[in-house]
């Protein structure tokens, strides 16, 4: 039987944390890479998967377009062919033109940068609220933007990532408050920071379509005990 501190490593370890630490951003430390999260959070936001918002976003950084102004000084038929190489080509045409939208209404009210937002609204409720009134954003893009972040006040915990947790036995109880305390003491008992615990939860959930007919635990078949431990190396014989 694994160690329930073990098992939440493991569920980071397979699925990883916070989107914003895979994509080399220091959101705690680096007030410009808040910049960056703010542009590859409105991606995420669209639906379409994990790895074509972070192929597009590394596709926009490489050319020059690390934050939502740069967006706005490029023109809307870079962008285009931009998000068409990062694999957004479903949504070039309207992800470009929300992109240079949003980057007229932040330079408007917010000088340019969403950093100016967060210090200026005291409250995570304000903070939240002027984030969704943002063009394209709405509540899944503003608590994922914010679950990354460190607040005084912590965005209410991703359904997800609860969904999840009880599923693998991370946690008893699907209430938001006791599910968002019990993922914190899952993470601090397991020596791993919490939003890279919600964050693992939220992919696994993504990632898991049939979660209704799966055993859970560490029998869940995307997270299956065996599938877990390192592989033996296979044995070479010579002749």
């Amino acid at each position: 039987m694994i160690d329930r501190r073990e098992f939440a490593r493991l569920v980071v370890h397979r699925f990883r944390g916070r989107f914003s630490v895979e994509l080399g951003l220091d959101v705690d430390q680096r007030p410009g890479d808040v910049e960056r999260w703010f542009l590859a959070a409105t991606l995420f936001g669209t639906r379409i998967s994990t790895a074509i918002a972070m192929r597009t976003y590394r596709t926009l950084a490489a050319g020059g377009v690390c934050t939502v102004p740069d967006a706005g000084k490029r023109s809307w038929d870079d962008l285009v062919v931009m998000l068409d190489e990062g694999g957004y080509a479903r949504y070039d045409f309207r992800t470009a033109t929300r992109l240079q939208h949003l980057a007229t209404v932040l330079d408007a009210a917010w000088g340019g940068r969403v950093g100016h937002l967060l210090a200026e609204c005291r409250t995570r409720t304000a903070i939240e609220t002027a984030l969704d009134e943002l063009p394209g954003w709405g509540t899944v893009t503003v608590r994922l933007f914010l679950r990354e972040l460190l607040l005084d006040e912590r965005p209410a915990i991703d359904e997800r990532a609860v969904a999840a947790g009880v599923h693998v036995g991370l946690i008893s109880s699907a209430d938001p408050a006791k599910a968002a305390a019990g993922i914190r003491r899952a993470a601090a008992a397991a020596a791993l920071d919490a939003r890279d615990l919600e964050a693992a939860l939220v992919r696994l959930c993504l990632r898991h379509r049939r979660m209704d007919g799966c055993p859970g635990g560490s029998g869940c078949t995307l997270l299956a005990t065996r599938t877990l431990q390192p592989r033996r190396a296979k044995t070479v014989r010579r002749s």
